[in-house]
């Protein structure tokens, strides 16, 4: 956990110029990663961080932007204060959250909203700091559903801590989240309470400031209300918005802190209190035991994934890869505003066409309770409000991003299952898998057996098979022999004359991005394509084998710029995730050698240390997980239950899954040279000589996800040159 760098991807790309395979590939989305430094808990409710109104998270110093290199909002990291509740790694997502901002101040009232240089910043795990301008120390912590701040206060006679409670969203261009309804009250002796309504939902917060012989008040305009105790707003309007919230006041000696606890519940007062109690307890100083508790569990967590061998670098961006993966979605147990049952609530699942491939199946090998609290809440979510949601935020309604995908919680109920995962009412379950394949696109695709866009095709065809996986396994074969037959559907999105997907319209990307998708008949998807050798052909033009180096997009890319880059029809490498499993459709050609080139490749040139780290956004992790799975030798073949097997980047790895340990181990591995200025320089590709399973020989390039939880040894000699190893055993395709 010491290798964990929360800052890397906070800035805009600044990695080496890419040499080889790499510097072919073309990134047209945003060049950061757009994470945060601030405080969190592993898979949590909660997070902090220094607040200064920037985009997406509302850290750091950048103005919205969609591609190329982002523009500055500010010439400095600054702060107004510290906020709650913020995205990892996504862009416009348009829930920018950053409720309840506390900032320490040695001024006025009036200058709230100013913001000060960050100097000193450190970051680590379940804590934040930084020092103002104003001299003021700022730490902050959180737990699963709270917060706790300490500030160190200069000598100052008139020192305040302020809490301001109608902030939402960020400084930018209709990124404010504005209040619907709000209560405020000062209970007296360092206590408070609030709820405000953002975005249809109620959060409220349970206040405590440990500060004797300060004065507190309640606030409004910037200005004290006198002798009031009590602010109630039945009802808000952008034209009548005001900030209102609590203030505390008093005389602070140097190096006086003051503490803040603020427990929150999405179902009202009383629990936002007992949360606080649970976690910090009755009374007294709780930031040195919040820190702690959180500290431990990301220990325990992070922990559940170990590597030898690779450089410092690897090792910190592994380890903090690992950290992103685990930030979201938030898992909130018996906190549903929108339901009255108690059990999982999850929210921030917030790029479900990106973390569905990689995030997911790592949170199941890894964190299974949390997984299955995030299916189960999927599952409620399509109960209440009728489709199971593509991305699901903390705000009323699931979010349906038509233009983005469809049937995506599909594949990871499919794997669950297959699996034998009992903690589900399975049959219940079916039921809204088949009727939310009915949904939306789900109508024309079931008329026609194909939709436009196309790639609703691809991810409706893939939905009913991971249906019919199981419905079969629940003995309905009726119905699974139906689902089965309409998932061949997939063969309507392609063109036979190209082996391509069909002009159409296409999110974030082209035909050739998403023509490569890991579809359930990749034999027949090969076949289509001209068989094998073509298809090899094919992704070679794509990867940019062969392939001049390309020039990124700059600060505000043209239009005219953006189509040249386009009409490349290149590996967008992993700035953009529609093509992120590409790299191992190789492996159903028999060329898991070019499968080593490409993913090394990657590994080496589109991620480092630094907070410009990352070649895009994280989207919640779906980045990071990638770089994981990718360092470790596999990849999850998400709907599938299967994993496809790779060169690993280090010596020799280990995850604890459940009970049990899966060792991957390599012979003849060569480690990453490391230059003078102590990068990495041009590793060696190496490519899997022969491999073994629990001392038995792997013959083929993937294993079940059943054996890989099962745990055991898999071992991988690894040479310099491409060998012959697995090229006569193919991946399992629907077909065969």
């Amino acid at each position: 956990m010491e290798n964990i760098d929360p800052f890397i991807g906070t800035a805009a790309t600044d990695l080496p110029a890419p040499r080889g395979l790499a510097a072919a590939w073309w990134w047209p989305k945003p060049q950061v990663g757009n994470t945060h430094p601030g405080a969190t808990s592993p898979l949590g409710m909660v997070s902090a961080c220094a607040y200064s109104g920037a985009y997406p998270t509302g850290y750091g110093r950048y103005a919205k932007g969609t591609e190329g290199v982002p523009e500055e909002m500010f010439d400095r990291l600054q702060a107004s204060g510290f906020t709650h509740f913020q995205q990892s790694g996504t862009g416009a997502i348009r829930k920018y959250y950053n409720y309840v901002r506390v900032t320490p101040m040695v001024q006025p009232l009036e200058a709230l909203g100013q913001a000060w240089a960050l100097h000193d910043e450190q970051a680590s795990p379940g804590y934040y700091a930084a020092t103002l301008d104003t001299g003021v120390r700022c730490e902050v912590t959180v737990g699963e559903k709270v917060a706790v701040h300490r500030y160190t206060f200069p000598e100052q006679r008139d020192a305040r801590v302020v809490v301001d409670l109608s902030l939402g969203g960020l400084a930018i261009d209709l990124g404010q989240t504005v209040p619907l309804r709000a209560q405020v009250e000062s209970l007296g002796q360092g206590r408070a309470q609030a709820s405000v309504v953002m975005e249809g939902v109620p959060l409220s917060v349970h206040v405590e400031v440990d500060s004797p012989g300060w004065r507190q008040s309640v606030w409004y305009d910037k200005r004290l209300v006198d002798g009031g105790t009590r602010l109630d707003f039945d009802s808000i309007r952008q034209t009548t918005l005001k900030p209102f919230g609590l203030a505390f006041s008093g005389a602070a000696r140097a190096g006086r802190t003051i503490e803040v606890r603020l427990g929150f519940s999405l179902r009202g007062g009383d629990q936002a209190r007992a949360n606080l109690e649970r976690e910090c307890g009755a009374t007294g100083p709780a930031f040195d035991t919040v820190h702690a508790a959180t500290r431990a569990r990301w220990r325990e967590l992070t922990g559940k994934v170990t590597v030898d061998g690779g450089t410092d670098n690897r090792r910190t961006i592994f380890s903090t890869a690992l950290y992103h993966s685990l930030i979201k979605p938030c898992v909130a147990a018996d906190e549903s505003p929108f339901w009255p049952a108690g059990g999982p609530y999850a929210f921030d699942i917030c790029t479900m066409w990106d973390i569905y491939k990689t995030q997911l199946p790592l949170l199941a090998a890894i964190a299974p309770e949390q997984h299955a609290a995030v299916l189960e809440s999927l599952v409620r979510v399509c109960e209440e409000e009728g489709n199971f949601p593509i991305g699901y935020r903390m705000a009323r309604g699931a979010d349906r991003f038509f233009r983005q995908a469809s049937a995506l919680a599909h594949t990871a109920l499919a794997d669950a299952h297959a699996l034998g995962r009992t903690d589900m009412d399975w049959s219940w379950a079916l039921v809204h898998m088949v009727d939310d394949l009915h949904r939306m696109y789900g109508e024309d695709f079931f008329a026609h057996g194909v939709v436009h866009p196309i790639t609703h095709t691809l991810d409706l065809a893939y939905g009913h098979h991971c249906t019919a996986l199981v419905a079969r396994a629940l003995n309905d074969h009726r119905l699974a022999a139906d689902l089965a037959g309409r998932s061949r559907g997939w063969i309507n999105a392609f063109d036979p004359a190209t082996g391509l997907l069909r002009d159409s319209e296409f999110y974030e990307g082209g035909k050739w991005n998403y023509s490569f998708r890991l579809v359930h008949d990749m034999a027949a998807r090969i076949e289509l394509a001209g068989g094998e050798k073509a298809f090899a052909v094919m992704l070679d033009k794509f990867f940019g084998y062969g392939a001049a180096p390309v020039t990124q997009p700059g600060v505000r890319p043209g239009p005219e710029e953006m189509r040249r880059g386009f009409a490349l029809h290149r590996f967008e490498g992993l700035n953009n995730e529609p093509d992120m499993e590409a790299p191992w459709a190789y492996h159903y050609a028999g060329r898991p050698d070019r499968t080593a080139e490409v993913v090394q490749s990657a590994l080496t040139w589109q991620f480092g240390p630094g907070r410009g780290g990352l070649p895009g956004n994280d989207d919640s992790g779906g980045l990071s997980s990638w770089y994981v799975w990718a360092s470790l030798g596999l990849f999850p073949v998400a709907g599938q239950s299967l994993f496809l097997v790779n060169a690993p980047a280090f010596e020799r790895a280990a995850l604890t899954i459940g009970d049990r340990e899966l060792v991957i181990e390599t012979s003849g591995h060569r480690e990453t040279p490391v230059s003078a200025d102590g990068l990495d320089r041009d590793p060696p590709t190496q490519y899997v000589q022969a491999a073994t399973f629990n001392g038995k020989p792997l013959r083929g390039t993937h294993l079940s996800a059943a054996d890989v939880h099962k745990g055991g040894r898999l071992h991988l000699e690894l040479g310099p040159e491409p060998s012959s190893w697995a090229h006569g055993v193919r991946p399992p395709s629907a077909s065969l």
